[in-house]
């Protein structure tokens, strides 16, 4: 009796004692089968303990081996899997890691194509001035064009090639739909439109062009981009273009006029002559009037009344006056 109590508590020896069949019999091979892997299960080997110590990242590059976490938050030991073997010689290809930012690059407009260092934009009528005011003696060109202008768009490469073969000459962009104002203040109704200047002469020439003309672009390259040097300040835009930005209540310019030399002149002139006159014996520096013509000599008289067509003259003349 005691051997079958101890018999019923001992799981392992109640699936042991079951009737076993021939060793061919699936059966039979199942139910071992079943009984071992409950006496797996009952027993717990120390291999699979868990541990309850904190999870560290681990990385390393010649093991194969994972490591497993439970829901617990421990970590199993490693498992008992063969380790693949690679050769030493060979390493694995490294990964390339693409992220998409998901920002659009943003289209390049056309004047904004082919610029070179000497080619800049004009940000307003205070930045023209400071341009060209601040050029000294080199020759800079002003070109207005428009972002909807067809003959702008066709002429633009070609500017800034002669752009890259001059270093030396400034080249000014004025986007006419950004700064109309500007544009009307310098009587520029026209484009494409160009305008040079350069040291003390100020404005050169003006012009328009397109790209079947562009001859005269170069042609005023050429004349006007030879070596200058000027003793006198730098010009830049007229004196009434400078007046009539100022004048413009859209542009933010303030100027102020330059006392005109001609008036000047006069009220030195004025003084002058008051000095003269107010000083005695001025009459003596005054010029002396022009001599009266002098009489013809007698011999020529004689002369004249002999001549029958000269005395008509003479006779019909005393006769009407």
């Amino acid at each position: 009796m005691m051997a079958e109590a101890a018999g019923c508590f001992s799981p392992i020896r109640r699936l042991s004692s079951f009737p076993s069949a021939t060793a061919g019999n699936d059966d039979t091979k199942s139910s071992s089968s079943a009984a071992l892997a409950f006496s797996s299960s009952m027993a717990f080997p120390r291999s699979l303990k868990l541990r309850s110590r904190p999870l560290t990242a681990t990385t390393t590059n010649n093991s194969s081996s994972s490591r497993c976490t439970s829901a617990s938050g421990g970590e199993l030991l490693p498992s008992t899997q063969p380790k693949s073997h690679v050769p030493s010689h060979t390493s694995a290809p490294p990964r390339i890691m693409t992220r998409s930012s998901g920002i659009i690059g943003k289209a390049q407009k056309w004047w904004e194509k082919g610029l070179q260092p000497n080619m800049r934009e004009v940000m307003g009528a205070q930045h023209l001035v400071d341009s060209l005011l601040s050029s000294g003696d080199k020759l800079v060109v002003v070109d207005f064009f428009s972002p909807g202008c067809g003959g702008c768009k066709a002429l633009h490469p070609k500017i800034c090639q002669l752009a890259e073969m001059n270093p030396d000459v400034l080249f000014l962009q004025v986007n006419y739909e950004e700064h109309k104002s500007m544009c009307y203040a310098l009587n520029v109704h026209v484009l494409p439109f160009f305008r040079f200047y350069r040291g003390a002469h100020g404005r050169l020439c003006s012009f328009s062009c397109t790209n079947a003309t562009i001859k005269k672009f170069k042609d005023a390259l050429a004349k006007y981009g030879a070596d200058f040097c000027s003793l006198e300040p730098t010009k830049g835009l007229e004196e009434k273009e400078l007046l009539a930005l100022a004048a413009n209540k859209d542009l933010s310019f303030n100027y102020a006029p330059k006392p005109q030399p001609s008036v000047v002149a006069s009220e030195q002139e004025k003084i002058i002559t008051e000095k003269a006159v107010a000083t005695p014996g001025a009459d003596s520096e005054r010029p002396l009037p022009l001599p009266l013509p002098l009489p013809l000599p007698f011999a020529a008289q004689q002369k004249m009344e002999r001549d029958p067509e000269k005395r008509t003259l003479i006779s019909k003349g005393r006769s009407t006056g």
